[in-house]
């Protein structure tokens, strides 16, 4: 296994990963001729990733150097998609630890290096970006040190060799002088010198741990892990271990390995090597392919349980069917489902034809698939999110979130009060050259709706992350919203008249010309109760009177919900209609007299 290197990379989406694994790609001895030309490189970021700054999605790549193989893992780095974190990094024998010299790390690396030392992965630390405008070799270097302190790494992991590169100039070396360094050849002698060549035995039998699963037009599913013994030929037969221990033996239709930026068939894959296999269609993440003669299960990787869930229905409003491709019971139904093959920390429950009870493992879990389903064209609505309470001894217990903030100075007072006005409970703060490192215990519930109004809060400069960390006893008396909605009267298109005559009972959600429908909560009310509104209202004309008379009144600026601010908003008498062109509110009855109806009942 001498010529086999597995490692995992780790960094924050905007810290350089995407261009230093092209430079490492472009100067190993990999041919990437088609793949460069293409500029189609496996690290990049998808379009919600960049949005967010996160990474969400796990990848693949491969290079050679020399005679050794060196097969590179992206890592999702927020917690809400840990359910895959901990089975990626079982596919690696160390990590390189990406961190941007003018930033230096980021708080939402600080989940996949905790687990990855937990894991006794030997780290390589690369201070990149060093020609960035502004770059602090030396503090990012300080602070990536303190962080493996603050996560309580021994001797050995706190001995990490250290990488000064220009992912962007495609060079790397031992100190930090651009001018004196050459080309990226330091990253691979550090990665041959300090990573592990993979502990497998080829004698043994076969054994497989399914880490992710992809999806062919071709070929179907596509199961992805990492051999830990054995050998794997093309055509064999193998044996499927599901989680609950039931076995079924398939003939394998395609074998195939990572290459550069691919997937290519191979013959032959030996133990230590990262493979990819199709030929068996029920199979899912975290089981076990096997030798038919001596089927051995590896062991089942733990996975957080979800702690938020919310209930995803059928559209039914009067725009149902316009906006998106697939509106269906059976194509939403379908696509949820898909999900699960692919999203072990999710779950999905049918309660009937048109209703879905959907847990994950936080808010922003949610909100990405929602947001995903959205964009490849779903139309569906969504209820009001619930935190997953448990009983424990006879006591009603809620999810708790162990919370990072990294903020500047300026506004660390309205986070520690925001925060705290949720139920948060500040257990830490330090000051590091005018930033301060907060760090809470706060309900899930507490955090709802939260990570948009902290970036308003901090002009953008702040960085919020959160790991689960506990179920406590539910500290009660919420808050709930203390406004009502503003909800459209009739249906038809937003008119300035109307708008105007009604922005003063409220914040209003729409500017003009807008069409709506009525039910649809079209702005917050100042006070408690739901208001029905007309904001289709046109000004009357008369012969004394033209239609440009009176519009001296200043309009003011409608609030722009976005997914994230629907889903705070919402009371349980609510919906959040998703589509992907709007996304809107509305009442659950449209009508007022089955809203009144609807009350009466519930009283």
């Amino acid at each position: 296994m001498n010529n086999i290197r597995n490692i995992a990379i780790i960094a924050h989406v905007d810290h350089g990963k995407t261009t230093l694994v092209d430079a490492l790609l472009r100067q190993s001895k990999t041919n990437l001729a088609k793949d460069i030309a293409n500029n189609d490189c496996i690290m990049d970021s998808n379009e919600i990733e960049r949005e967010r700054g996160i990474t969400i999605f796990s990848k693949n790549a491969a290079v050679h150097y020399g005679d050794v193989k060196i097969n590179i893992i992206d890592t999702p780095g927020h917690a809400d998609f840990g359910g895959e974190v901990e089975r990626i990094l079982n596919m690696a024998d160390g990590c390189l630890l990406l961190v941007d010299a003018k930033e230096g790390p980021m708080p939402q690396t600080r989940f996949v290096l905790k687990k990855a030392l937990e894991m006794g992965h030997k780290i390589i630390v690369i201070i990149n970006k060093i020609d960035k405008e502004g770059a602090r070799p030396k503090f990012a270097l300080e602070a990536t040190l303190e962080l493996f302190l603050e996560l309580g790494a021994g001797d050995h992991s706190l001995d990490f060799p250290v990488i000064y590169a220009s992912g962007r100039a495609g060079k790397a070396g031992l100190k930090t002088d651009l001018d004196k360094m050459t080309d990226i050849a330091p990253i691979f002698d550090a990665i041959l010198q300090h990573i592990p060549s993979p502990i497998a035995d080829k004698d043994k039998p076969l054994q497989i741990l399914v880490t992710s699963i992809i999806t062919d037009n071709f070929k179907g599913k596509i199961a992805i892990g990492r051999v830990h013994n054995g050998v794997i030929k093309t055509g064999q037969e193998i044996t499927h271990i599901n989680r609950e221990g039931q076995s079924k033996k398939y003939k394998l239709v395609s074998l195939m390995t990572f290459y550069g930026l691919n997937r290519i068939e191979a013959d032959i894959i030996q133990a230590g090597d990262i493979v990819a296999v199709a030929g068996v269609p029920d199979i899912t993440i975290g089981e076990t392919i096997a030798d038919p003669e001596n089927p051995e299960a590896m062991p089942l990787i733990n996975i957080e349980e979800p702690t938020v869930k919310m209930t995803f229905i059928v559209n039914d409003s009067p725009f149902a069917g316009k906006e998106g491709k697939f509106p269906t019971s059976r194509q939403i139904r379908e696509r949820l489902f898909k999900e699960l093959e692919t999203d072990v920390a999710l779950r999905v429950e049918e309660t009937d034809k048109s209703n879905w009870i959907v847990s994950g493992r936080g808010e922003l879990h949610l909100a990405i698939l929602i947001e995903r389903m959205r964009r490849e064209g779903f139309e569906f609505q969504v209820s009001r999110p619930q935190v997953i309470t448990r009983e424990i001894n006879g006591k009603k217990m809620t999810p708790f979130e162990k919370v990072f903030v990294e903020v500047p100075e300026k506004y660390h007072g309205i986070v520690i009060q925001k925060l705290g006005s949720r139920k948060g409970e500040l257990k830490e703060m330090r000051n590091n050259g005018g930033i301060i490192f907060l760090e809470f215990i706060i309900p899930t519930r507490g955090l709802f709706g939260y990570r948009s109004e902290f970036l308003t809060d901090t002009k953008g400069l702040g960085i919020i992350n959160s790991t689960f960390y506990q179920y406590l006893p539910d500290p009660g008396n919420w808050k709930e919203r203390e406004q009502g909605s503003l909800v459209a009267c009739e249906s038809g298109p937003t008119n300035l008249y109307g708008l105007k005559n009604v922005q003063d009972r409220g914040i209003l959600f729409f500017g003009h010309g807008v069409e709506i429908y009525e039910g649809q909560v079209v702005g917050q009310n100042s006070r408690p109760n739901n208001i029905r509104v007309n904001v289709c209202k046109t000004k009357q004309l008369s012969n004394m009177r033209s239609k440009g008379e009176g519009n001296t009144e200043h309009f003011n600026t409608p609030k722009t919900m976005g997914l994230e601010d629907a889903l705070e908003y919402i009371g349980d008498d609510e919906l959040v209609e998703i589509t992907p062109k709007n996304i809107r509110i509305r009442k659950i009855y449209l009508k007022e007299i089955d809203e009144k109806r609807a009350d009466r009942k519930n009283k």
